[in-house]
C-alpha cells in the first residue's frame, strides 16, 4: 500500500526543479529596445480597444434609448 508522500512523490520533485532549470537556459529574453517597443504597442492597441469599445457602448445605449423613446 502506497501513501501520498512516499518516496516515489519525494523523488521526483529533484528531477522536476532540474527539469524547470533546464528549460529556463534555453529562454531568449528580448533585449530592452525589443521589451520597450512591445510594451508601447501593448499599451496603445489597449488604449485603441478601449476606445472602439466606449464607442459602441455609447451607440448602443444611445439607440436602445432611442427605441424605448419610441
Amino acid at each position: 500500500m502506497v501513501r501520498m508522500g512516499d518516496s516515489a512523490e519525494k523523488k521526483a520533485a529533484p528531477g522536476f526543479f532540474k527539469g524547470v532549470k533546464a528549460e529556463f537556459k534555453k529562454i531568449i529574453w528580448p533585449d530592452r529596445q525589443a521589451t520597450l517597443k512591445q510594451s508601447v504597442a501593448v499599451v496603445v492597441i489597449s488604449v485603441v480597444v478601449g476606445v472602439i469599445i466606449a464607442l459602441l457602448d455609447y451607440v448602443a445605449k444611445n439607440g436602445v434609448d432611442f427605441i424605448i423613446s419610441i
